[in-house]
């Protein structure tokens, strides 16, 4: 039987929101600590994102992996990634549970496969990685936009968006090729 497939960008995928971020000058302090409130959250935490809590998260988040593995057989998830830097958050994230991904020879890069049960997958794996990694993509463009502005051109913004390019001219007629009989 096939794997189930996921691919980023589908009503599953983790897209970037496109929306500014809670604070302008996002340091990675910051961000590594909002990633693990996140894991906090999805462990169902109540105290702050302290160092303790993030490790009782972590081993919560196990033990639910644990008993969703008695209840129902892991299934074999394909997972295909947009870019790079969504799948190396993926793919932490499977080894911190302790899940071991792999791809099979000829598959893309960007694709991760890993046998999971389908319930930690959907209640627990998934929004946790669209969380991690849309916090992790807004953190990635703030810092590109301000790299960018700051060592190439103050405009950062996107290309304008032009109409239709006009014709191409029409190809000028063909050269007949005439070449003397000899007579």
């Amino acid at each position: 039987m096939g794997a189930t497939e996921r691919t980023q960008g589908t009503r599953f995928g983790a897209e970037a929101s496109g929306r500014p971020s809670e604070a302008a000058g996002f340091s990675e302090a910051r961000l590594i600590e909002k990633l693990r409130m996140i894991e906090a959250l999805f462990a169902g935490a109540t105290t702050d994102g302290e160092r303790e809590a993030a490790d009782a998260a972590r081993e919560r988040i196990r033990q639910r992996l644990d008993a969703f593995v008695k209840q129902d057989l892991p299934k074999e998830y394909r997972f295909s990634f947009r870019d790079v830097w969504s799948r190396k958050v993926f793919v932490a994230l499977l080894r911190r549970y302790g899940l071991e991904p792999y791809r099979f020879r000829g598959q893309r890069y960007t694709t991760v496969m890993v046998k999971v049960p389908e319930r930690f997958v959907d209640e627990t794996l998934w929004p946790q990685f669209e969380r991690l990694n849309e916090t992790l993509h807004t953190f990635l463009g703030e810092v590109t936009e301000r790299v960018v502005a700051k060592a190439l051109h103050a405009d950062a913004s996107d290309a304008r968006e032009v109409a239709e390019p006009p014709p191409l001219p029409a190809p000028a007629p063909a050269l007949e090729s005439r070449q003397g009989r000899g007579t």
